[in-house]
């Protein structure tokens, strides 16, 4: 079966994007996921492909329907904020409702301390609501660490360079959310900071994988429902890092950093390697328009291979397949409710009936 947006604005060529007649609320194997996207304007859309497509991908014997919501505190441009209006709804509409399943983004962060940022406030309630409004969330790159931050007061550590490329990842506990994956698998990372091993385990934080160049990758802690946190991105497609590193080369060259940006690790091929080794060299050496539109020509030419995403398909896989278990369970006991409380209604009825002497 497989994920399908709910809104009529989006368009059916988005894999999964055409709603289906035959969701229903009542069933185990019919969950609603919301997307809190906190992604920049020009990243909006890519995210949202992604996390559709990994849905869909992962809705072996499911029917998902993935409703969008947004911070209205986030920062945003004109372009980004007439997007949001036209495709998503506040979280402010949340507060009185259920969804089965959550997902939350990160962003890159406006101030060192994270407490404040401009939307800090509607975030921490988002986590709050989450725990009694939710079967399972799941809280991506800094929203896993803004989470744990407001949860625990666990501060993340910043890096002296950014960690990005596609990382060896290794199982490093026997859960049901890790069933049937391998006991390696390559997945991308692409951040700044980490969060300290010992401070999660001592918070009652379980690692689920790890990688020796990245450190923990995903992690999780039973609340009042599943959060389940992933430093990394299994949702990304095959030519993001490619695309986050242009953005940062351009950045480099408008002269808002000083630091030419670390190429991908483990994602270029060796030649490709090579020819960009070269070409950062020379934009080291002096920065001028040319040169700039050279880069992006040779990135523009290069195909990536996805490594990772049969390990992500099956990783959101166990994660849904564990909230349509959360929910049978709730279903089950309203089922049980209703059927002992059944009979003292239709003898109450029967006992009013008697006494208006209709029986």
């Amino acid at each position: 079966m497989p994920a399908f947006l709910d809104s009529n604005h989006f368009s059916a060529q988005i894999p999964g994007g055409k709603p289906s007649s035959g969701f229903y609320e009542g069933s185990s194997q019919c969950i609603t996921i919301g997307l809190i996207n906190n992604m920049p304007d020009e990243a909006l859309k890519a995210t949202e492909r992604q996390f559709l497509s990994l849905l869909d991908s992962a809705s072996d014997g499911m029917l998902i329907r993935l409703s969008h919501y947004m911070l209205p505190d986030v920062p945003r441009q004109e372009a980004g904020r007439r997007h949001l209006n036209s495709f998503y709804t506040s979280v402010e509409d949340l507060w009185d409702r259920h969804l089965d399943g959550l997902i939350v983004t990160g962003r890159e962060p406006l101030t060192t301390n994270l407490m404040d940022e401009p939307y800090w406030k509607t975030f921490t309630r988002v986590v709050e609501w989450a725990q009694s409004n939710t079967y399972s969330t799941v809280w991506s790159c800094l929203a896993a660490h803004a989470a744990i931050l407001h949860l625990d007061g666990i501060s993340r550590v910043r890096r002296s360079d950014k960690l990005c490329g596609i990382f060896e990842c290794a199982r490093a506990a026997d859960h049901r959310l890790m069933a049937g994956t391998p006991a390696g698998f390559r997945l991308p990372h692409s951040r700044w900071n980490g969060v300290p091993e010992d401070q999660l385990t001592s918070c009652g934080y379980c690692v689920l994988t790890r990688a020796a160049e990245a450190g923990i990758d995903t992690f999780m802690k039973q609340h009042k429902t599943l959060f389940l946190f992933f430093q990394g991105h299994p949702e990304y497609e095959s030519d993001t890092l490619l695309r986050e590193y242009r953005r940062d080369i351009g950045r480099y060259f408008k002269g808002e950093t000083d630091r030419y940006p670390s190429m991908p690790l483990s994602y270029f091929d060796r030649s490709t390697v090579n020819e960009l080794t070269a070409l950062e060299g020379r934009a080291i050496r002096g920065r001028n328009e040319e040169l700039l539109m050279e880069i992006s020509n040779t990135l523009g030419m290069r195909t990536i291979k996805n490594t990772w995403s049969s390990s992500a398909t099956g990783m959101y896989r166990n994660w849904l397949e564990h909230i349509c278990a959360q929910k049978e369970r709730a279903l089950q006991s309203k089922r049980l409710k209703a059927m002992i409380h059944a009979p003292r209604v239709e003898w109450a009825n029967a006992a009013l009936k008697s006494s208006q002497g209709m029986d």
